[in-house]
């Protein structure tokens, strides 16, 4: 008998990927980052999703306050959803979000690109956050390859 370890979140990151379709199917491609954020922002009101937007976070060493970030979105105080537009996932869009989990100490990224052939994201775990993972989860090593640099 195969253990079967759920995904983080399902539910809830179905329902934001249901809406940046939403959002990438009335806009198409060729905005700037901003533009989604806003139009992503009036699909998850509709939907009856709390969040959080460009929200600040600080990174703490030793009690201090180093450093601070922007999240694109905190949604339902659960998952990070980081927007870029481009052709491909970049490393530096990767460790961005990477850092992001690891400052909020949150389980899940969504890493979201906006394409001129559509939508491509990627579900990012915090693994330092000691969770579970499961085969269908992205880890670092098999997003290297996506990154094709």
């Amino acid at each position: 008998m195969t253990n079967i370890i759920p995904l983080v979140h399902k539910e809830l990151s179905y329902e934001i990927i249901g809406a940046l379709f939403e959002v990438f199917n009335e806009l198409g491609y060729g905005y700037q980052e901003k533009y989604y954020e806003m139009a992503l922002a009036k699909v998850l009101s509709r939907k009856g999703l709390k969040y959080l937007r460009q929200i600040k976070c600080d990174l703490i060493f030793e009690n201090n306050k180093i450093g601070k970030y922007y999240l694109d979105f905190l949604i339902e105080n659960k998952i990070v959803l980081e927007i870029k537009v481009g052709k491909r996932f970049t490393k530096q869009a990767f460790d961005q979000i990477i850092a992001y989990l690891k400052a909020t100490n949150k389980k899940l990224g969504i890493l979201a690109l906006f394409t001129s052939n559509g939508i491509r994201f990627i579900r990012i775990l915090n693994l330092n956050n000691k969770i579970n993972t499961s085969e269908s989860e992205i880890k670092l090593g098999g997003f290297r390859k996506l990154l094709k640099y």
